[in-house]
């Protein structure tokens, strides 16, 4: 993983809260909204839910509206039926959510406006290379930005580049402390749109936070060196970053990332709260076992009213056994 955070996390913490005035309780600020944004690429797994609780957790100990997005802009990967699945699944792990449900295709008009403002801005340019001739030229596998200059049409089948900036990106997360970037991470050009015509993660997930005034962003590490590109994505559009949370990941027996790819098995909605104890649990929390056959709302009161940042692992990755 290209990022890495700092292997003296509670001294890195110490050091960043003096320079920097930021700390592990809550904020000065107010919090306004976080979010869980899933795919509707198959139901919801334990990882899955790891990070479904972590953002719910955080938003709830901070008195902020907690908002669900299905992430619905990839088609080829989307199957019929699992966004209605991941909300009911949402629903009896007592997972409440506050407003309308946001589907991010509805935004899609809104993600064009914002390529055109950078296009106009020369901030884009065109790209038709192939992935194979990528990996020819580059060593580690990262785009070597060698269309920057050569003015290729936006029409066709082409991917859109942005240009990177002059910055290091490097931040502060408030779960796994300061984290630092190799520097062909954000010196890379990166697409935000797609040759398939379809917009790509980075642009739609920073248009869509910025525009739900979403202030705090928990998701799992494996999104960590993302972020990077992302403060690029806020500092053309000149939007204020949210604050970061990293959750740790869980891993198999193999060591691979509890995933829909990997066929991670499908939360229990029938029975769901001895494992929504486990997922409190796996974020450091402790709860009594007592509570185990508790009703969900139950379970997810006592996490709130007991909750602790500073308790969740600063690991990368976490076995689970089921």
């Amino acid at each position: 993983m290209p990022a890495t955070p700092n292997s003296s996390l509670k001294d890195s913490r110490t050091r960043l809260n003096s320079e920097f005035g930021q700390s592990t309780s809550p904020p000065a600020k107010p919090y306004l909204r976080g979010r869980f944004a899933p795919s509707p690429s198959g139901p919801l797994h334990f990882g899955s839910l790891v990070a479904a609780v972590g953002s719910y957790l955080i938003a709830k100990f901070y008195g902020a509206e907690w908002q669900v997005r299905i992430e619905d802009i990839d088609p080829p990967r989307e199957i019929e039926g699992a966004a209605d699945t991941i909300l009911r699944q949402l629903e009896a792990f007592g997972l409440h959510w506050d407003g309308p449900i946001v589907y991010q295709s509805e935004s899609i008009p809104r993600f064009h406006e914002i390529l055109e403002e950078l296009k106009r801005k020369d901030l884009l340019y065109a790209c038709d290379c192939t992935r194979k001739k990528i990996s020819k030229l580059s060593d580690d596998g990262r785009y070597p930005n060698i269309c920057q200059n050569k003015k290729l049409s936006f029409d066709g089948e082409v991917a859109w580049k942005l240009r990177h900036g002059e910055g290091s990106y490097h931040f502060y997360d408030h779960i796994q402390g300061d984290c630092e970037f190799d520097s062909s991470l954000y010196q890379e050009d990166f697409t935000v749109k797609r040759k398939d015509g379809l917009m790509a993660y980075q642009l739609a997930v920073v248009v869509d936070d910025i525009d739900a005034g979403i202030d705090h962003v928990v998701r799992g590490i494996d999104l960590l060196d993302s972020t990077p590109r992302q403060l690029r994505l806020y500092e053309v559009l000149d939007k204020p970053a949210p604050l970061w949370y990293h959750l740790p990941l869980a891993i198999n027996q193999d060591g691979n990332k509890l995933s829909k790819q990997n066929h991670a098995e499908a939360i229990d909605s029938q029975h769901p709260s001895q494992q929504l104890h486990q997922a409190i649990a796996f974020l450091g929390q402790k709860p009594p076992v007592s509570l185990r056959n508790e009703p969900p709302e139950i379970i997810i009161d006592w996490a709130i009213e007991h909750f602790s940042l500073e308790s969740i692992p600063q690991q990368q990755q976490i076995p689970y056994f089921d």
